[in-house]
């Protein structure tokens, strides 16, 4: 990955003039001007990219540091410190652990059967080592004076519209996530878990607003899904109603979707009138119109504060943005 995205930097450094031609079809000049500007979203992403490999490589060599330091004040080697307050402070996985692991997630799980629980007690050894190590490092950090002076690279910030959008979280809150999702898409419901965690984490500093980004070509029921939703936002349940279409994706037939209005307690009349008349058909295909301006091509596609997100993150990912941008609003 390095090898390829740093000779296009380079490149990038080289080029021309943004009023010289790069190109010409029948007279007619193609500039430097135009391609960087079609090409801009793909070069903020490569410098994100390079960003967030250098921050990681900042990060280990920091504990690094941190542990060579420790371990030299203690007399001993980095091995040893490892070994002493984390390796022998962890407890063995249980064989009542691996098969909690292992049927939840059987259906998933491929290969022979003593080799994966195998799999199974290594990740969970791991996991635990790694719960113990990082409040071992935190704590060692706190006692050390560490800067960090990798800044992050200048990114583009969409214009977001969120006016009557269903939300969590304070209208004051430092970052705004906006979430275009699809309700029949697995990768929207699995991401879901991961957006609750922020929200319990940073509290009023998070706002969590609803976007509708329904994909005919591949989910074609779910358009009325979001139709249904914007009828129980109507009643004060989007909420409720929206955690329900995700537990039961992708069950959507109108006879489904008047059940779950029953089940989050709407009032049923009103929510079919809303229903069946298509008083919101405009509004979830103005979201996806709003998406296409913006270059959402998949979901779940997040916007922080503008800054752009594809796909179904790790948390890091969204802490590591939501951190940069409460520093750049003190």
């Amino acid at each position: 990955m390095i090898l390829s995205i740093f000779p296009l930097l380079a490149l990038l450094a080289m080029t021309p003039a943004q009023s010289e031609p790069l190109a010409e079809v029948d007279g007619e000049t193609i500039t430097a001007e135009e391609v960087e500007t079609a090409l801009a979203a793909q070069f903020a992403k490569l410098e994100e990219q390079i960003y967030t490999l250098k921050r990681a490589k900042v990060e280990t060599l920091i504990s690094d540091r941190i542990l060579a330091r420790e371990a030299t004040r203690r007399g001993i080697s980095v091995p040893e410190l490892l070994d002493a307050e984390i390796t022998s402070k962890v407890a063995l996985v249980t064989e009542q652990e691996i098969e909690a692991f292992y049927q939840t997630n059987r259906n998933r799980l491929r290969g022979d059967e003593a080799a994966v629980r195998e799999q199974i007690r290594a990740h969970l050894q791991n996991q635990k080592l790694a719960a113990r190590r990082e409040p071992f490092l935190e704590s060692l950090r706190s006692k050390s004076q560490v800067v960090v002076h990798l800044k992050a690279p200048p990114v583009p910030r969409a214009e977001v519209g969120v006016a009557g959008a269903p939300f969590k979280g304070l209208v004051t809150a430092p970052v705004t996530i906006v979430t275009f999702e699809d309700f029949h898409c697995p990768f929207c419901k699995r991401i879901n878990e991961t957006v609750a965690q922020l929200l319990a984490r940073y509290n009023e500093k998070v706002r969590v607003v609803h976007r509708d980004f329904p994909i005919d070509t591949l989910h074609p029921g779910a358009r009325q899904a979001h139709e249904a939703a914007r009828c129980a936002h109507a009643q004060g349940k989007f909420w409720p109603y929206h955690d329900t279409l995700y537990a039961n994706a992708p069950k959507t037939t109108p006879e489904q979707l008047r059940a779950y209005a029953r089940e989050v307690g709407l009032d049923v009349s009103l929510f079919e009138q809303c229903f069946t008349s298509g008083s919101y058909r405009a509004a979830v295909q103005q979201d996806v119109e709003e998406g296409n301006r913006l270059g959402v091509s998949g979901t779940p596609t997040f916007f922080i504060n503008g800054r752009v997100l594809s796909g179904a993150q790790p948390i890091e990912r969204f802490v590591q943005v939501i951190e940069e941008e409460l520093a750049r609003d003190r």
